[in-house]
């Protein structure tokens, strides 16, 4: 189905979004924080970007800014999750580029769900 490339420091939960999708029939490159992401993201067009907003060594906010300054990443959809739903801290990510905002705690089915239909809107 999609290429995802996904960026979230806790592995707990980045090992659940990966299996997931895995499961939906996604491939999913895992990301453990924004800098090695904005390095995967050097290297390919996945259809999807997800992001967790607070990592070390880059955060979110920071790694959508560079990716979107590459022309191949320009029009890749990216979504931040967040377990801060403050209006704030969404306006600041879609500043940042992002397309949409998923707070967490989050269901593995409602995830699936959201992911289909951003990929639909989105045309991949």
């Amino acid at each position: 189905m999609a290429t995802i490339l996904i960026a979230e420091d806790e592995r707990d939960i980045r090992d659940l979004i990966t299996f997931t999708l895995t499961f939906a029939g996604h491939e999913v490159i895992a990301a453990p924080n924004g800098e090695e992401a904005y390095l995967k993201s050097k290297e390919m067009t996945p259809d999807l970007i997800m992001m967790d907003v607070r990592m070390p060594r880059m955060t979110g906010y920071e790694a959508c800014k560079k990716m979107k300054e590459m022309e191949h990443l320009k029009e890749v959809p990216v979504v931040f999750l967040s377990a801060k739903g403050q209006e704030s801290e969404v306006q600041a990510g879609l500043e940042a580029g992002a397309v949409e905002y998923i707070l967490k705690p989050f269901a593995p089915d409602q995830l699936t769900n959201r992911v289909a239909k951003l990929l639909e809107k989105y045309g991949k």
